[in-house]
């Protein structure tokens, strides 16, 4: 089963990062990342850039409206994510538990659920899986 744990950090969690030495969150979120991939459960992961680096497109317009930054009244960002393999959903709530976030920081934990459960999409998923496994700069094949 694979599962996304979505770390979500509100300004208390900001705010309580700034009193820590940036080379100790570095060294435990490290650790972590460490402790995931010798367990043979990490398959990705990565953390986001600062909020507003980023956009939102909204679609509720036509043509969809791009707008800078995150959403006007943002309670949590969305700062990163991993991407696991394991067992169960007490093996996923277990590396959760884990994972060195402080106070503010909330991860979110969902089921990527597995294309048997959607035998309908399964031609587009072999498409797009094969299309991923090509070498960069190879043309898809029709």
């Amino acid at each position: 089963m694979k599962y996304m744990l979505i770390m979500r950090d509100t300004e208390e969690a900001y705010q309580a990062s700034q009193e820590v030495p940036f080379e100790e969150i570095i060294e435990a979120m490290g650790r972590y990342n460490e402790a995931l991939i010798e367990a043979g459960v990490s398959t990705g992961g990565d953390g986001l850039a600062p909020p507003e680096e980023g956009f939102v497109v909204d679609f509720s317009a036509d043509p969809p409206l791009v707008t800078d930054g995150p959403y006007g009244e943002t309670k949590e960002l969305f700062n990163g994510f991993w991407i696991l393999e394991v067992s169960s959903r007490e093996e996923a709530e277990e590396w959760a538990k884990r994972c060195p976030l402080g106070p503010g920081s909330k991860l979110e934990v969902r089921r990527m659920p597995s294309i048997d459960e959607f035998p309908e999409m399964a031609e587009w998923v072999e498409k797009e899986q094969g299309q991923r496994e090509e070498p960069e700069g190879t043309p898809a094949q029709s």
